[in-house]
């Protein structure tokens, strides 16, 4: 017995050993720094391919014209800028690793080939070029830090794309929710935190751990006070749903912070709907199936909104027999996420199911 505990010590020490040595070996693979660049001396070096884009391994350029106007709003604002990785090669030129859409987007605006639109923090320059700024700003926005990780010659080309998979497919996705919950704070982020546990809701609208860790409860509150608020005509709705949602949550925090006795309506609302919604839809709620495990967005948007919507014109709605729609092929057509964030097909998916509701009652 101690003679076979004595040889697993030894076969552990030279596992741990192996990996010692694997680790240090791969790590020499890898030397760098890091170096900041000003923005003019990046635009230039980039238009004198000094600096290049390696295609062979690079994204096509995939940002939005929001995009871009979104980051060079950050810049304007010295916003921190994340890390670019870029790398000598054996011409001695530098490749950008990772960069390549901040890269070109920098050309693109000191080049006057972008106008500014759509900036939500630095509003009054909307509709500006480059050279149509104040030439401070252009100075400072010319002599603006971009700070870079700067790998060393002989870093090889596979390690190369070994650190741009990784950077850009190695994190998860932050969900609008969780943007969401850490950028407005107050008394209405509560109050929705306190939806989001309603013990009727989670029966109704149950999520999975994983899902409720990425706060799908908070987001499924959101999303019904803000479009039970905009019903029926949904005017400030242009079909991106974070941006209206962040919206609806940033103009009504304000409105709660001076009026919070605002809140108890907001409550009453929102348990009315969940009271009326287990009245109709059972043990069910608002899933696909009794077995199902979460509930699909638009089929929530759908029911919770219309029993709000119907509610609101007969506050004495009597409690109807909903299986003759509730699984046809109609209301799953309505209901289909197939562009569910058109606006004509959310505003149609809740009118439908508040005239059954309201037709159940003739």
């Amino acid at each position: 017995m101690v003679k076979k505990a004595q040889d697993r010590v030894a076969k552990d020490f030279n596992l741990v050993k192996k990996s010692s040595n694997q680790i240090s070996e791969k790590k020499q693979d890898i030397k760098y720094d890091t170096r900041d660049y000003v923005v003019e001396y990046l635009v230039h070096k980039f238009k004198e391919e000094e600096f290049y884009i390696p295609l062979s391994y690079q994204r096509n350029f995939i940002w939005t014209k929001h995009d871009k106007c979104f980051f060079i709003e950050s810049v304007l604002m010295g916003l921190p800028i994340p890390f670019m990785f870029f790398s000598d090669t054996s011409d001695g030129r530098i490749e950008i690793v990772d960069g390549a859409q901040r890269t070109q987007t920098l050309v693109e605006f000191i080049q006057n080939d972008l106008e500014l639109n759509g900036l939500e923090i630095l509003t009054d320059s909307n509709g500006f070029t480059f050279k149509e700024l104040d030439p401070a700003i252009q100075r400072r926005f010319l002599n603006t830090n971009i700070r870079v990780v700067y790998l060393e010659q002989g870093t090889t080309e596979s390690i190369r794309q070994e650190i741009f998979r990784r950077i850009n497919s190695g994190g998860v996705k932050i969900k609008p929710a969780e943007v969401r919950r850490g950028a407005f704070l107050g008394k209405f982020k509560d109050f929705l935190e306190e939806c989001a546990e309603n013990e009727l809701f989670k029966e109704l609208a149950p999520r999975s751990e994983k899902t409720e860790n990425r706060y799908e409860g908070f987001e499924l509150a959101a999303r019904f006070f803000a479009y039970s608020n905009a019903y029926p005509s949904f005017s400030k709705y242009k079909g991106n749903v974070a941006k209206f949602i962040d919206n609806y949550v940033e103009s009504q925090s304000k409105v709660v912070e001076s009026n919070p006795g605002i809140l108890q309506s907001c409550r009453n609302d929102f348990e009315t709907m969940l009271k009326y919604a287990q009245s109709i839809l059972g043990d069910r709620g608002f899933r696909k199936t009794v077995t199902a495990k979460s509930v699909p967005r638009a089929r929530f948007e759908a029911l919770s909104i219309g029993i709000y919507a119907a509610l609101k014109e007969n506050p004495h709605l009597p409690i109807i027999d909903v299986s003759s729609w509730i699984d046809g092929e109609e209301f799953y057509e309505v209901t289909s996420s197939d562009a569910a964030n058109n606006k004509s097909k959310l505003i149609g998916r809740i009118n439908f199911v508040k005239q059954k509701l309201l037709q159940g009652d003739s």
